[in-house]
């Protein structure tokens, strides 16, 4: 079989550099090679990308050998039906080193069609490294590279207001641009590098934080021969991701001027504040994923798909869904639907295996963030507590006891709140155990008791739980409930 290269597949003519890229992974490479493959497509958008391996260690060796190309499988549930897609990336022009080629990477400052920085070098890469300095070659962290790179460039073009930047990070982090920016300005400070250049960042450049969401499972080494059968040519680059995409990036009509996303098809957002698809992502997809964990596992499911498709389980969670959370959350209702819709197909994807032990680490802390502001949102509009929240919490309260039915079960937390539980549940007494819980203050950070029959709704729905199973005792807290 012919090896993947531009000359063997007949790709020989590149893009100009438009975007440097920093991270060479799949995730970035099945979402952001993908988004802009696209948008050359459908608005003959002409970009090329420069990646940039942002550690000492990666895969652009092995990106320059294919002359950055490779393959992406998307497979999925869109609207109940199958969708299963192939298509060659062929947007990365070449791929830098700076650990082996440190002249070759600062050189990129000096393109000309050079307009976008686009990052992803996981939730602990937008850090400050105070032993960073600018004559390292190069420095450790992503922010201090890039702060050379754009130091490079303004002496380059001598300050020039049109070679300034749109910088947009991907790391899942909230307001990611301003805290990269925050620190690329600390970096200016710090190595003395001259107002000129800082008035040139804050003037002539621009920050975007975003949200992305992509499942991308990488490099399908389970099943490559299946995959490799599928293909023409040898590629040793292949990555899977799920046909879902969303990209919400915080920006004007410039920014829209700049990425016609809006010629694709594809699920990109350039909106002015962006935190509502925040909260909707974090509240449904984040929500129902937490809720279902502690419930689902003590029902006996395996699988997020497991747990959607079961007769019982399914409905408990699209209830706690659409007649919940949604109804808490200030946005458009259609759109919510249409969003949770497209969140169940991504829970019931049969080329994805969801292990609920695998998402039930710090379900204390998870459920905080992404399941109470619900729970206490459907109080505040209802005066009533909601029934299935209710009992998912109730679920979480009793999974931690440890075991259930003479199973161990995978609870997946600090040791400090492990050992409460476990004092905690030394109480036979179903309200003492309610009470003792839901006061914590510094696990929920407030004290809980004082949400009207939130007390009761627990203690009866744990006692129902240990007398009766989940189905059953479901069906008898609920008629209270």
């Amino acid at each position: 079989m012919k090896k993947l290269n531009r000359e063997n597949v007949g790709l020989e003519k590149k893009h100009p550099i438009k975007i440097v890229q920093f991270g060479e992974g799949n995730f970035l490479r099945a979402f952001i090679g993908y988004a802009f493959q696209e948008l050359n497509k459908a608005a003959d958008f002409n970009a090329g990308i420069a990646v940039v391996q942002p550690i000492d260690r990666g895969l652009v060796k092995m990106l320059n050998d294919q002359d950055g190309l490779y393959t992406l499988f998307m497979k999925g549930i869109k609207k109940g039906k199958d969708i299963q897609e192939i298509e060659l990336i062929d947007n990365i022009v070449k791929g830098v080193d700076p650990y082996a080629n440190y002249n070759e990477y600062v050189s990129l400052a000096k393109e000309e069609s050079l307009e976008f920085i686009i990052s992803n070098t996981t939730e602990a890469g937008i850090a400050y490294v105070e032993s960073d300095t600018a004559e390292m070659q190069p420095p450790s962290s992503f922010p201090a590279k890039l702060t050379v790179l754009l130091h490079e460039r303004f002496k380059y073009f001598n300050g020039d207001s049109n070679k300034g930047l749109t910088i947009i990070p991907c790391e899942l982090i909230n307001h990611n641009s301003e805290t990269l920016k925050e620190i690329i300005l600390k970096y200016i400070t710090d190595w003395n590098l001259g107002e000129d250049f800082k008035t040139w960042i804050l003037k002539h450049n621009g920050f975007h934080s975003t949200l992305v969401d992509r499942i991308v499972p990488g490099y399908p080494k389970d099943d490559i021969e299946a995959y490799n059968a599928q293909l023409n040519y040898s590629d040793n680059l292949i990555v899977a991701a799920e046909v879902f995409l969303l990209w919400v990036i915080e920006g004007g009509e410039d920014l829209k001027a700049k990425l016609p996303f809006d010629k694709t098809d594809l699920d990109v957002k350039i909106v002015g504040d962006m935190q509502p698809y925040r909260t909707r992502k974090v509240r449904i997809l984040n929500g129902a994923h937490t809720a279902m964990v502690p419930f689902s596992i003590l029902y006996g499911n395996k699988t997020v798909k497991q747990s959607v498709d079961n007769a019982f389980t399914g409905p408990f969670i699209q209830t706690a869904v659409f007649d919940e959370i949604i109804d808490t959350l200030e946005m458009d209702k259609d759109e919510l639907n249409s969003f949770a819709d497209e969140i169940f197909d991504r829970f019931r994807n049969p080329f994805i295996v969801h292990n609920l032990s695998s998402i039930a680490l710090n379900t204390v802390s998870k459920f905080k963030v992404r399941v109470l502001p619900s729970l206490l949102g459907y109080v505040a509009l209802h005066k009533k507590v909601p029934t299935n929240l209710t009992f998912a919490f109730a679920s979480l309260i009793r999974f931690y006891k440890g075991t259930f039915n003479g199973e161990t079960l995978p609870v997946q937390d600090s040791e400090d709140i492990v050992a409460n539980f476990a004092k905690i549940w030394e109480s036979n007494d179903y309200n003492q155990v309610a009470k003792a819980v839901l006061s914590n203050t510094e696990y929920w950070g407030e004290d809980l008791t004082k949400i009207e029959q939130l007390t009761d709704a627990v203690a009866l729905a744990l006692e129902e739980i240990d007398a009766n199973g989940i189905e059953a005792g479901f069906a008898n807290y609920s008629k209270k409930f």
